[in-house]
């Protein structure tokens, strides 16, 4: 291995390193007591080397968040092909949406600003944002093509989805509504997945008459 190579890899380690440490810090006090020192303490690093991977507490937020819509996006990929009827399938895949926030609190928190300020970044920073609502929208619009009202905005349904999921969820984070223990192992709150269920049916059932 060359010195340029070995150099990129130690580099590469370091900033491994880094988001490592950052993660535990999340994990144990979370997301509002991170700070670019804390994280130097910890991994026993002088600021200006983290300073030297992330340019600032903004940068290393916005990893996170990216890492979670890819973690978000490979989740509603799987849940769709698991169906092949599109009803069966947006089902899917909004329930895959509300198993990730609780199996994945924590990046949740940080990328739709639930109990703390939501990232800043701009839309092709994390692509996946984009590419995960066209996979909802393109079964959106084949369900309202074979309905009886396909002239309806694919756009309005998505949004009354998302606003009844998202809704639930935060009200469950922020009123502490669900077993914490539970969700991170794949559980549900009994009437919290009646509520949802309903929700999400209801309004799939609507666009199908």
């Amino acid at each position: 291995m060359g010195v340029k190579e070995r150099k990129l890899r130690q580099k590469e380690e370091v900033r491994c390193q880094i988001v490592s440490a950052a993660w535990g810090i999340v994990k144990d006090e979370g997301w509002n007591s991170l700070s670019m020192r804390k994280i130097a303490d910890k991994i026993e690093y002088s600021a200006p080397i983290i300073y030297g991977h992330f340019e600032n507490k903004e940068a290393l937020l916005l990893e996170f968040t990216r890492q979670g819509h890819i973690r978000l996006l490979e989740l509603v990929k799987e849940s769709k092909e698991k169906h092949t009827d599109p009803a069966l399938q947006l089902e899917a895949m909004w329930m895959a949406y509300w198993d990730f926030a609780f199996s994945n609190l924590e990046y949740y928190q940080l990328m739709f600003g639930v109990e703390m300020g939501c990232c800043e970044w701009q839309n092709n920073e994390i692509p996946e944002v984009g590419e995960g609502r066209l996979l909802i929208n393109e079964v959106l619009e084949t369900l309202i093509k074979s309905s009886k009202h396909p002239e309806a905005d694919p756009c309005l349904k998505f949004y009354s989805l998302w606003s009844i999921v998202h809704g639930l969820i935060s009200i469950n984070i922020t009123r502490k509504m669900y077993d914490e223990d539970s969700y991170r192992e794949g559980g549900h709150g009994d009437l919290n997945q009646a509520v949802l269920k309903d929700a999400i049916s209801g309004i799939i059932s609507r666009i199908k008459e």
